[in-house]
């Protein structure tokens, strides 16, 4: 958390810092960012960002936090204009968090940084600081499908569906090259087009 020297401060060199903050980890993710280019875009001393906030990391995950809730509390807010048909939803669901990526494209880096799957301290933080939260959006967004076309137990039939989506987001992320996340247009496209095939595939089953 920040000092209370961050809240005495005025919003606009609150929000240049942040700003810093996110262009920065947005573009190099956590390990390769650098706290001087930080606080030359800021405008501000080391040694004040550091009064500021106690480390880099903690900079850090305080952004990533605020980021988060705010993609959180904008996809609960459009929810109710997706389809209630489970894979048209998941579908229009990907669209909407992608829109919002494509709105605020150096948050939405950040965010893909964070998420992108690495063998590092900071992930597996990250990870454990935040895997309740995307839990908690996935069962949100799943609450109001029409559950009267399904076959078996619909509890376990949304489980399965929150499953795969981890799964799915996972593999998605892993796969993503070094500096294509900067092409947010080409990743939408490809997220989507793969979650459709695999969408279609759970619609119509895996036997002949």
């Amino acid at each position: 958390m920040p000092s209370t020297l961050f809240f005495e401060l005025n919003n606009e060199k609150r929000e240049a810092i942040m700003n810093a903050g996110i262009s920065e980890f947005g573009s190099y993710g956590y390990e390769n960012s650098s706290t001087n280019r930080i606080v030359q875009k800021a405008g501000i001393s080391k040694g004040s960002l550091f009064k500021y906030f106690p480390s880099k990391e903690d900079f850090y995950f305080y952004i990533l936090e605020q980021i988060t809730a705010e993609l959180i509390s904008d996809l609960k807010g459009k929810t109710d204009s997706l389809p209630t048909e489970l894979f048209q939803r998941i579908i229009a669901y990907s669209a909407l968090e992608f829109a919002w990526y494509m709105q605020y494209p150096e948050k939405g880096r950040m965010i893909i940084k964070a998420f992108a799957k690495s063998d590092t301290a900071i992930y597996r933080k990250t990870v454990s600081k935040y895997g309740t939260s995307q839990k908690g959006l996935t069962d949100f967004f799943l609450q109001d499908v029409d559950t009267s076309r399904f076959r078996g137990d619909k509890q376990k039939t949304l489980r399965m569906m929150h499953w795969f989506l981890k799964g799915f987001n996972e593999d998605f992320l892993d796969r993503v090259q070094m500096g294509e996340e900067d092409n947010l247009d080409k990743l939408k496209w490809e997220y989507t087009a793969s979650l459709s095939e695999y969408m279609e595939l759970l619609k119509t089953g895996i036997l002949k």
